[in-house]
């Protein structure tokens, strides 16, 4: 027996393709996946992730990250086996630099003690805000968008048209993918790789406030007892092998913000290509008689405003 045709096609299965699809289908909209990647080989799998606004200048960022958010920590209450903890940590500076606005609103918010600085940095803040352990979370986000009767594909798609031909209403969320899709030639590729490594005891997170290509996060997963180390910043470079000595260089930079690291055993090395663009592309299009709606360039910050844009893509659906 045929399937019957969707009512919405959601291109990609990275953590906005499956936030957006589960957020339709729990709408009560019939709702199929095409994903050329497995879910766990995505850019999202790579994440690190620790919740966190970047690129505020587009007044559309706050409203997406707080939505987003609030929605993870309703999720760290409610479900214990979603992979996503709310976990108190330092966010440091290496230079004078005022906490961002946002973070003065999280909570557990307070600036830090000169004493509690790692070497080399000059200002601090510490608050709690979810961590998110990717392959977890991608995997529960699946599971609750089956159990709402969506349905997946792993499959490529060629042009824009051949997903209209399959249902009325497209979301690209193909990342990176949407700059040969659409075409969109503003949308670039930043390659980000991190070192997953078993966890000797690290209670709270660390992220540097910075935006060279060397960030330094240190993001614990208690549930799986490893941690994750970041990271790198790598525009236009497509690659997805893992880099030994950029994996070098992320072991030695956060044992230096914490020794308890410096044995810890690798697990693995994830290579992810964000998908950058100077704005959020989010708004409808027509396309051969159909609506696509797009949904890609969020670059480092996918799942921070991942519910954020589900509900805005939401919106435009409802509208038409």
């Amino acid at each position: 027996m045929m399937r019957p045709k969707p009512e919405v096609l959601v291109i990609g299965a990275g953590v906005s393709g499956l936030t957006t699809a589960l957020l339709l289908a729990k709408n009560n909209l019939r709702v199929r996946i095409w994903t050329r990647d497995a879910l766990l080989r995505t850019t999202s799998c790579a994440a690190g992730a620790l919740w966190g606004p970047y690129l505020v200048s587009d007044q559309r960022v706050l409203p997406w990250a707080t939505q987003t958010r609030l929605e993870l920590e309703r999720l760290a209450v409610r479900d214990r086996s979603c992979g996503v903890r709310v976990v108190y940590g330092h966010e440091a500076a290496r230079t004078a630099a005022p906490p961002p606005g946002w973070a003065t609103e999280l909570p557990g918010f307070r600036t830090s003690r000169p004493d509690e600085l790692p070497a080399g940095f000059t200002t601090g803040w510490w608050y709690r805000a979810p961590i998110v352990d990717m392959p977890t979370y991608l995997r529960y986000l699946y599971d609750r968008f089956t159990d709402c009767g969506g349905k997946l594909d792993q499959r490529a798609v060629g042009s824009l048209a051949e997903a209209v031909a399959e249902a009325p209403v497209v979301v690209n969320c193909a990342g990176y993918d949407a700059r040969n899709l659409v075409p969109d030639a503003s949308l670039r590729p930043t390659r980000g790789q991190i070192v997953v490594v078993d966890d000797p005891g690290i209670e709270e997170f660390f992220a540097e406030h910075d935006e060279s290509e060397e960030p330094t996060y240190i993001l614990p997963q208690h549930d799986h007892g490893r941690v994750v180390l970041g990271g790198s910043v790598e525009p236009g470079r497509t690659d997805r092998v893992p880099d030994e000595r950029i994996s070098t260089a992320i072991r030695r930079r956060c044992a230096e913000v914490m020794p308890a690291l410096r044995d810890a055993r690798v697990v693995e090395v994830r290579v992810g290509l964000r998908p950058t663009r100077s704005r959020v592309r989010l708004e409808r299009t027509a396309v051969d008689g159909g609506h696509v709606i797009h949904n890609y360039g969020h670059g480092g910050g996918g799942v921070t405003l991942s519910w954020g844009c589900a509900h805005d893509v939401l919106s435009l659906i409802n509208a038409i």
